[in-house]
């Protein structure tokens, strides 16, 4: 096919656009074909072009008449015409006939009045136009929608889960430390050694503790032997007691037989003294004795208290000494062994600390113990189910029940308890956790690295979509729908103060036709990809799912196009 453009004979420019595998020839025109004020050579000179599709042609319609301009590369032919002749085809190759000495097969020449040529030219324009307007909406329809991902929603089940990390630790173990200065003479343990209660561990210098010990244990005997001895005197005391009581019997009769001798002048005076004296005497030897058996008494009292002193020292020596030796309080494996056999150890004073001989650990109950932060704590509760990871054993997961729950928060960054902290701290908080595994392995050690998921709430069958499904919009943003229509009349919005304006709403884009409509709805557990809709949402509706970069910034009734395909990956990285 090929354009013909004719002109006024003072304007003396056509065009003559060609197809792509033909030409473009530009040459002067008058009543006739004429070339540079000549007549035209047979064919008109032609200027080879590229394809037509690499050519920008634009025409306005400005009173009668028609702008064009013809772009090629860098250079550009800007014409003025009056009208346009005819569309003709012509066959390749044919000489002597241009397009203005008539007729071309499949084609005429239109060369009547200016009315006709008016007519002509208006109704071209209203064509061109129209195309257009055409051509403009569907490329704004094409560009203004915007492509999104969707998905059915269904039912399925929902577990909601509490993820921490931590380490492996026995539920019983020990670190035996030193009791007493010296030097460690005997390490009968190595490390990884499986220990029984009372075995003995270590052994450190004894030889003061010892002989404080022997020393102790003579004085002992000796305040025992002096008890004996006192209690034979007391004894003693006592048989004289009963010998003065005799005593005292005997001379109170020759006293009362004396007086009564004495009252009847029978005996002199002196003979009644004697008598009288040895009353007096045998009464004074019964008090004698018993102030010795009070104190014999008091003598074996003191003996039985330097009996109990001495037992004391003893003990205390025997301790002293005992704490020389280290024994296994309970079956376990040795863990720890910091220490060799002729290193000193050193007992803790105030605020150091003293020296740590091993550790001795019970690895019948393992424990996995983690740190759950404080927005997940409100939902553990002792007595769920875990699965544990170890970092050492990557293909193994381990099964475990919840069995304690700290109650005292630790700051993360220092570990160290609120409790112990008289500063509030503002700084991301922990809670202790500890999990306890139902069948371990052997060959676990602890200190290894673990990961905990506790199972804090199971639903079966519930309504669910993806967790990235749900954003949140603000109440004054929904009451104006996406439309760019400046045209098209909507219903008024109701007036909300700036607090309702800014109202947060949870909700999803539910597909409507060509549209998305967000839709509040209420939710229940979270999984790790998948939340719990109690409320808003049916099977069977269609929601926006992807991608998050368009969940973002998508607005209620929004035009969308569904693409489901595979998101590119720079798509993935952006979003």
């Amino acid at each position: 096919m090929k354009l013909y453009v004719l002109v006024e004979p003072e304007s003396k420019d056509l065009a003559h656009l060609d197809a792509p595998s033909t030409t473009l020839t530009l040459g002067p025109l008058g009543s006739s074909a004429y070339f540079a004020g000549k007549p035209s050579p047979d064919p008109l000179p032609a200027l080879p072009l590229p394809a037509l599709f690499d050519y920008n042609v634009t025409a306005t319609l400005l009173l009668n008449e028609f702008s064009a301009s013809v772009s090629r590369g860098h250079e550009e032919d800007r014409l003025n015409f009056c009208s346009i002749c005819f569309v003709s085809t012509l066959e390749p190759g044919t000489k002597g006939k241009t397009p203005f000495s008539g007729p071309a097969q499949g084609g005429c020449m239109i060369r009547g009045n200016v009315k006709s040529r008016k007519k002509l030219f208006i109704v071209i324009a209203v064509v061109i136009v129209l195309g257009a307007v055409v051509a403009a909406t569907v490329a704004h329809n094409s560009n203004s929608s915007t492509a999104v991902q969707t998905a059915k929603v269904a039912k399925q089940d929902v577990v909601s889960t509490v993820s921490a990390s931590g380490e492996i630790k026995p539920k019983t173990f020990v670190n035996i430390g030193a009791n007493a200065f010296g030097k460690i003479t005997q390490l009968y343990v190595k490390e990884g050694d499986r220990v029984k209660k009372g075995q003995l561990l270590a052994q450190i210098e004894n030889v003061q503790p010892e002989a404080d010990v022997d020393a102790n244990r003579a004085a002992l005997e000796a305040a025992r032997t002096d008890s004996a001895a006192q209690e034979a005197a007391i004894k003693t005391a006592q048989a004289n007691l009963e010998s003065a009581k005799a005593n005292l019997e005997h001379a109170k009769l020759d006293y009362d037989r004396a007086v009564g001798l004495y009252n009847d002048k029978l005996i002199a005076k002196s003979d009644f003294d004697v008598k009288k004296a040895a009353y007096d005497s045998a009464v004074a030897s019964i008090s004698q004795a018993q102030a010795q058996i009070a104190q014999y008494k008091a003598q074996q009292q003191s003996s039985e208290r330097r009996i109990a002193q001495a037992s004391a020292t003893l003990v205390h020596s025997k301790d002293v000494l005992q704490k020389t030796v280290y024994i296994a309080p309970f079956d376990g494996v040795i863990t720890n062994l910091p220490v060799r056999q002729g290193e000193t150890v050193v007992i803790g004073i105030q605020n150091a600390l003293g020296s740590t001989l091993m550790t001795l650990a019970d690895m019948s109950v393992i424990t996995a113990e983690v740190q759950v932060d404080e927005t997940d704590i409100v939902n553990v509760k002792v007595g769920q189910s875990a699965d544990v990871t170890i970092d050492a054993m990557p293909k193994k997961v381990f099964h475990g029940t919840v069995t304690q729950i700290g109650d005292n928060a630790v700051v993360r960054s220092t570990g160290i308890s609120t409790s112990q902290s008289n500063v509030a701290s503002q700084e991301a908080k922990d809670f202790k956790v500890v999990v306890t595994l139902s069948q371990p392995p052997d060959n676990l050690r602890p200190g290894l690295s673990a990961t905990a998921k506790i199972t804090t709430a199971t639903k079966n069958n519930v309504i669910a979509i993806p967790i990235q499904a749900l954003t949140i919009r603000q109440r004054g943003d929904l009451l104006q729908k996406d439309g760019k229509d400046k045209g098209s009349v909507q219903a008024a919005s109701p007036q909300l103060n700036p607090a309702q304006a800014k109202e947060e709403l949870q909700g999803v884009f539910v597909i409507n036709g060509k549209k998305a409509d967000f839709r509040q709805v209420e939710t229940g557990i979270t999984g790790t990809t998948d939340i719990e809709i109690t409320k808003g949402l049916e099977p069977g509706d269609e929601i926006v799912t992807g991608s998050y970069k368009v969940l973002r910034t998508l607005r209620n009734g929004a035009v969308i196009k569904v693409d489901n395909s595979a998101p590119k990956k720079e798509d993935e990285e952006k979003s």
